[in-house]
């Protein structure tokens, strides 16, 4: 049975990613910072024959993260999935809260490498040797033609950065590195206006995923399977 965990699970596109891959018979390690407060999620565990589980869990928290990685010690990661984000305050130029900024680094940026180095060995220790960090394609240098948004957006290119890196880092042990843009989804984050359902969101994903081989590792891609631009 292989295994996935995935962050940021209590709603939206970790929500349905959990959902997805139990359905499918994988055994699914569900993060969030306070399950007693993810109704649904905890409705999705009690109703995945066991193959959800759900852990509580501040990706910004040495101790949590340690904590948990030792406690799964026993097993292997096919997948580990780095969904938890934040968008942070929309200010624009010259009105920046950069303490706010701060927390955006912190959970979209430091958190996705404070994952991968706790759990790597879990990770090499797998069949699917796989590490997926969601980003944005407003974390795209080259297609940033709007302007603004500067906390999420810097947070999501130098993600893609650690993306790069880890694929360097890690090629020897046979593990792949990707980053992931879900697409305009209709979440709390991309609001009722947009193109894509989270189900339509989270089954281009999957293929995207279930295609990928180690010659893909370091790359940035769409839903669709697109590659975008750095």
């Amino acid at each position: 049975m292989p295994t996935a965990l995935i962050t940021g699970a209590n709603r939206g596109l970790g929500l349905e990613l959990a959902r997805s891959f139990a359905a499918d018979g994988w055994q699914v390690h569900a993060c969030c910072r306070m399950p007693d407060k993810a109704p649904e999620l905890r409705a999705a565990a009690a109703a995945s024959e066991d193959r959800i589980e759900v852990h509580r869990l501040d990706v910004t928290d040495d101790l949590q993260v340690g904590g948990l990685a030792r406690s799964l010690g026993g097993e292997t990661l096919d997948l580990l999935f780095n969904n938890a984000g934040i968008y942070g305050p929309r200010d624009g130029f010259g009105s920046q809260d950069f303490e706010a900024w701060n927390k955006v680094l912190a959970i979209n940026l430091l958190a996705p490498l404070r994952m991968v180095e706790n759990f790597v060995e879990l990770v090499a220790a797998s069949h699917g040797k796989l590490i997926v960090n969601m980003s944005s394609r407003l974390g795209s240098i080259a297609e940033n033609d709007a302007g603004g948004g500067y906390p999420y957006r810097s947070s999501k290119a130098a993600l893609n950065m650690v993306t790069r890196g880890l694929s360097v880092d890690l090629a020897a042990r046979g593990i792949t590195v990707v980053s992931v843009h879900p697409g305009w989804v209709r979440t709390d984050m991309g609001g009722s206006d947009a193109a894509l359902t989270v189900a339509d969101s989270v089954a281009g994903l999957r293929r995207v995923m279930a295609s990928l081989t180690i010659e893909d590792s370091g790359r940035f891609f769409d839903h669709s399977g697109a590659e975008l631009p750095w």
